[in-house]
């Protein structure tokens, strides 16, 4: 049996979103016998991975060393834009090497335009489509751009995480008031036919509207679930809509009634209140 350790430097998991989606994370590699070592500070790495690999850490102010067969190291992605000759054609970087783009995706330099990651943007291969799409609108003559565009997206693990919208964190760090509509998957029927009823679903719905500010969800197939409440919010149906649809029993979606229908709680406070 092989044993996987997790090492993050900072005090959660996926520490950007909600409490509750990690601590529910948290929770899942427990159960699944994987060890979580949180505010670790690597020290340094010796052997070779794939072979035999120790990695030393302060973990609490003491030196841990955990060792092992494998190492994969998840230290996000630099852009490749260095020397290759930009500054010739007139293309501007960011400071931190991004290819400098408008919203239409146009660079600095007449006639030239990037798409996908080296443009800084969120680094998802369905965004990196959408670009494509920007650009050719535009090539064509028309006025395509990226803002105010929704980004969904989702960590497949099992259960996953899929979020689209405001979480909590960000409405609350924007002073955005918001009701709280937010159920475990043990009430949603076809999770107990599927013997899946770890996670909960979450909206976020505007206080002096009807409008879906944000959806989560940390459930099996949880990227679906989102894709129809992401329609939703595309054609800005009211969340009364999803409420009182009529859905097919048993299905996941049919879950959405039984969030939007539940009691929702007002949340006013902001992480940044009087800043």
């Amino acid at each position: 049996m092989r044993r996987v350790t997790v090492i993050d430097r900072n005090d959660r998991l996926v520490h950007h979103e909600d409490d509750d989606v990690t601590e529910g994370l948290h929770a899942l590699l427990k159960d699944e016998g994987i060890e979580v070592v949180l505010n670790a500070r690597i020290q340094r790495i010796s052997e070779k991975s794939g072979d035999r690999v120790r990695v030393v850490l302060a973990d609490g102010g003491r030196e841990k060393t955990i060792e092992g067969t494998h190492l994969l190291a998840a230290s996000g992605r630099a852009p490749n834009t260095e020397g290759i000759g930009l500054d010739l054609a007139g293309v501007e970087l960011t400071p931190d090497g991004y290819v400098k783009v408008n919203e239409r995706l146009e660079t600095t330099a007449p006639g030239v335009w990037a798409v996908g990651d080296v443009t800084g943007g969120p680094k998802f291969t369905h965004i990196s489509f959408d670009d494509f799409r920007v650009i050719r609108d535009n090539i064509n003559g028309g006025n395509h751009v990226t803002t105010g565009r929704q980004v969904p997206f989702c960590l497949f693990t099992d259960p996953e995480f899929a979020r689209v919208g405001l979480s909590e964190k960000q409405a609350q760090n924007r002073g955005i008031a918001y009701r709280l509509f937010r159920i475990p998957m043990e009430q949603v029927l076809r999770a107990h036919t599927l013997s899946e009823t770890r996670g909960f679903l979450k909206a976020l719905v505007e206080t002096a509207g009807d409008r879906i500010l944000g959806f989560t969800a940390f459930s099996v197939d949880a990227g679906e679930i989102m894709s129809a409440v992401q329609i939703a919010m595309i054609a800005e149906l009211p969340y009364a809509k999803l409420r009182d649809a009529v859905l097919t029993h048993p299905t996941l979606m049919e879950g959405l009634i039984s969030l939007f229908a539940s009691a929702p709680s007002v949340v006013a406070r902001t992480a940044n209140a009087g800043a």
